[in-house]
């Protein structure tokens, strides 16, 4: 699975970082960063799963490359 953060919608509210500090970290402006750009194994998929869901603006997306 592949994880990114739409930088023009993240506000830095770090609940990516917080939920799955595996998957995300923050920069010096306080924003979110992606730290592995591919996840692979329950727990990370899960880790960013909560991310995603759990980002007010929507910002952290996810993409399956073999649902094509």
């Amino acid at each position: 699975m592949r994880v990114e953060i739409d930088t023009s919608n993240c506000s830095g509210h770090g609940r990516c970082y917080t939920l799955a500090p595996d998957i995300f970290g923050y920069g010096d402006d306080g924003f979110g960063t992606v730290l592995k750009s591919e996840v692979i194994g329950a727990d990370e998929i899960a880790q960013a799963r909560r991310a995603e869901a759990g980002c007010p603006e929507r910002a952290v997306l996810l993409t399956d490359p073999e649902e094509g």
